[in-house]
């Protein structure tokens, strides 16, 4: 292994400033993929994590799976790999938590770095592949890293800082948007169980409450029957009472009197003749102030 850099040389870079301050420069390469390291940087250190990712290849690619291709985006922000494809961000490597970078002298294919992760804060050694390009990538990250120091210096660390509330923000803000995801899910899921409550099932019949007037009592409807309703402890009410006899009569002796109920044969014989009497009388005619009005259409008088 060979290259960790050191800012206190001066070397003639192969991009622009403005390329990798304002831009990004691109590269593709094979990715063997990443492992954990104890230390933050040391030429022993990578040797071990290439060689511990060349045998889990290996035996990868005897199983029949190919090593993936990635796009590399390095710029004074750090350093992305993306998907070829899709363009899909598989890993945002900030330039501030790459402790160490190196290519092999031996493998000349073979570059890597050290990131320390945001979220585990362990140590993580990235391993590539790139057949031509491998010292030149490296070159280009130690660049990034040149003027990425010149700036810290010149904005006196507020850069940098101001970067790292950034980073923080935007993980706080992709937490709060699972967060707000879950919720609406445990939402929508009381909603349904609720639906469900509220539905009753299939043939049941939906009992509703008798309406009452101001006075608490069901309205008489003619063509509903009258069904005695139950008392407020539940029971039924108790069946009417039918008065005896002799408690129907009067002081008198007699039963009450009920025009509505009577008939021609209920009255004394001297009594009915008195109302037939009067009843032919009636038909006879009406006689109001000395006029007479006959109620015979026969007869002619008015």
């Amino acid at each position: 292994m060979n290259r960790a850099f050191n800012r206190k040389k001066d070397k003639s870079w192969m991009h622009t400033p403005e390329a990798l301050a304002k831009h990004y420069i691109p590269y593709n390469a094979k990715f063997l993929g990443s492992t954990e390291v104890e230390a933050p940087k040391g030429t022993e250190v990578v040797k071990d994590a290439v060689r511990k990712l060349k045998f889990q290849r290996h035996i990868k690619k005897s199983e029949g799976q190919k090593i993936p291709k990635v796009e590399l985006q390095i710029s004074i922000y750090g350093v992305k790999i993306l998907d070829p494809k899709t363009k899909d961000v598989l890993h945002n490597c900030q330039l501030h938590r790459i402790s160490f970078c190196a290519d092999d002298k031996t493998d000349k294919r073979i570059f890597t770095f050290i990131c320390k992760d945001s979220e585990s804060n362990k140590h993580l050694c990235y391993v590539f592949d790139s057949e031509k390009c491998a010292e030149e990538i490296t070159l280009t990250i130690g660049q990034a890293f040149d003027l990425a120091y010149k700036k810290f210096l010149e904005s006196g660390g507020k850069d940098v800082e101001t970067r790292k509330q950034i980073g923080s923000l935007q993980k706080r803000i992709q937490e709060l948007e699972t967060e707000n995801s879950e919720l609406k899910k445990q939402l929508q899921d009381l909603e349904e169980q609720l639906m469900i409550t509220h539905v009753p099932p299939a043939g049941s019949i939906s009992m509703k409450p008798q309406s009452t007037d101001i006075f608490d009592m069901v309205p008489f409807s003619p063509v509903t029957p009258l069904v005695p309703t139950l008392a407020s402890n539940g029971c039924p009410p108790p069946p009417p009472t039918t008065l005896p006899p002799d408690i129907r009569k009067d002081l008198f002796g007699a039963e009450p009197f009920d025009p509505f109920t009577c008939g021609a044969a209920d009255f004394p014989p001297d009594i009915q003749s008195k109302l037939d009497e009067m009843q032919e009388g009636f038909k006879m005619g009406l006689t109001l102030e000395g006029t007479v009005f006959s109620l015979d259409p026969l007869d002619g008088r008015c």
